[in-house]
């Protein structure tokens, strides 16, 4: 099973091990009296343990997340595995954090939480007063932010950080997705891994391909690959039935992007096997590519920065008399070069190009939407200093292949970070003392 392939385990029979375990779970229900004598633990992860009613809480809400779902509930005793499979490798990552010293501070954390509370319209004392009603103690609900921000900054430093993308990569990457039909392909996948450990021998390599062809078997008999994949996968969304949600075509992960771009929606694949295991994908919907109509403006400034010498004042004066006199009939371009401390484009009479919204500092390009084309503007301050801009022209551009172009690198780095963040999670889990233990151990 997958405990005893994976992990350093004193314990015997794994399978009776968690059908005792799921009686015992429900036994809360029914026994209040029972509760001190069943806090025991359940599996020592290096130097943390995970009780009982640890396991019990987390088994409740994911029960209760897949029915909202409506995902069927495997076994019981399938199903607390794979809860207590992503407690330890949790417990493994947490300890990994405190050991190589990642921290959260109180000011990053209330940051976090306000956050979140604006992503759901809220104030953060409104945002308390909804978890109150929802009886979700605020406390409890301000460790769980903590602890996410701890794993995502684990994920952060040891493998999003540690991965880079050539400008080689990008024009591949550009090459080969438009032969298949472009980067902006759309999928909505589902995925099952039946996961096999590094150096596994051929017997169990065997076990695997035949659980994964019993997992296709299933799905293609009628079986939901939502239920098929809480009961039977060990991917990282198992306990979400798989899903994987939207991606790009050129975000699809290395082993299954050349099966996907020959599958319809609602197609199964065969299992497709690499060195994490077998894996098996459905298409949930597909979306083509479509056009990106922006806004561009051509426009032009000159830029003077304040010194201890010429001060605010003296260069807002100075600025002043540069607009009057170009306002008077000087020619702007001649202007900027004699006088923008913008180098870049001084030397091009002040002119910036065309660019799209969004690309200058807020109160540069709120002054210049409000400019018709040809009009001078007032003295604009930003962070650089204090401007005078010209707007030359306005357009509505496509800008689909600019903005592949410019996603390219990002698809690319979003996909090493799936392919290596899982290969992380092995290294780790394969690296830590786990020890299941039983009523009997």
């Amino acid at each position: 099973m997958l405990f005893n392939r994976r992990y350093n385990i004193k314990t015997t029979g794994i399978q009776q091990f968690f059908s005792l375990l799921f009686f015992a779970l429900y036994s809360l229900h029914s026994q209040a009296e029972s509760i001190s004598n069943l806090d025991n633990i359940v599996a020592i992860v290096n130097e943390d343990v995970i009780t009982q009613l640890e396991l019990q809480a987390q088994f409740d809400e994911v029960v209760e997340n897949l029915k909202q779902k409506k995902v069927n509930l495997p076994p019981a005793n399938v199903l607390v595995e794979q809860v207590l499979n992503r407690m330890i490798l949790e417990r493994i990552q947490l300890e990994l954090a405190q050991r190589t010293g990642i921290k959260v501070d109180d000011t990053t954390l209330s940051r976090a939480i306000t956050s979140i509370a604006a992503q759901n319209q809220l104030s953060v004392s409104d945002f308390r007063q909804q978890l109150s009603h929802q009886g979700v103690n605020f406390r409890t609900f301000r460790e769980e932010v903590k602890k996410q921000v701890i794993l995502k900054r684990l994920l952060q430093r040891n493998v999003v950080n540690k991965i880079a993308v050539s400008d080689q990569e990008i024009e591949n990457f550009l090459f080969n997705v438009n032969k298949q039909g472009g980067a902006e392909q759309s999928y909505h996948l589902k995925h099952i891994l039946i996961a096999v450990p590094q150096g596994a021998s051929p017997d169990v390599i065997q076990e695997a391909q035949e659980k994964a062809a019993e997992a296709v078997k299933k799905i293609r008999t009628g079986s939901a690959f939502s239920d098929v994949a809480v009961a039977m996968s060990n991917g990282q969304n198992a306990l979400e039935g798989g899903d994987l949600g939207w991606s790009k075509a050129g975000e699809i992960p290395t082993v299954l992007v050349d099966v996907v771009q020959e599958m319809q929606a609602g197609d199964i694949s065969d299992p497709i096997h690499d060195a994490s295991g077998f894996h098996i994908v459905t298409i949930v919907d597909i979306k083509g590519a479509q056009s990106h109509i922006v806004t561009q403006t051509h426009a032009r400034h000159i830029l003077i920065k304040p010194t201890i010498v010429n001060n605010n004042k003296r260069v807002k004066k100075r600025l002043n008399q540069i607009r009057s006199r170009i306002i008077n009939g000087e020619d702007f371009a001649t202007m900027a070069h004699a006088h923008s401390d913008d180098p870049s484009s001084a030397t091009k009479g002040g002119d910036l190009g065309w660019f799209k919204e969004g690309t200058m500092v807020l109160p540069f390009e709120t002054a210049m939407n409000q400019l018709q084309i040809g009009e001078i503007s007032p003295i604009v301050q930003t962070s650089f200093g204090y401007h005078i801009i010209e707007v030359l022209g306005r357009r509505s551009h496509d800008d689909a292949d600019e903005l592949i172009k410019q996603r390219a690198a990002q698809i690319l780095k979003k996909r090493k970070v799936t392919e290596q963040t899982e290969e992380f999670y092995r290294k780790i889990r394969d690296e830590a003392y786990v020890e299941i233990l039983n009523d009997n151990s």
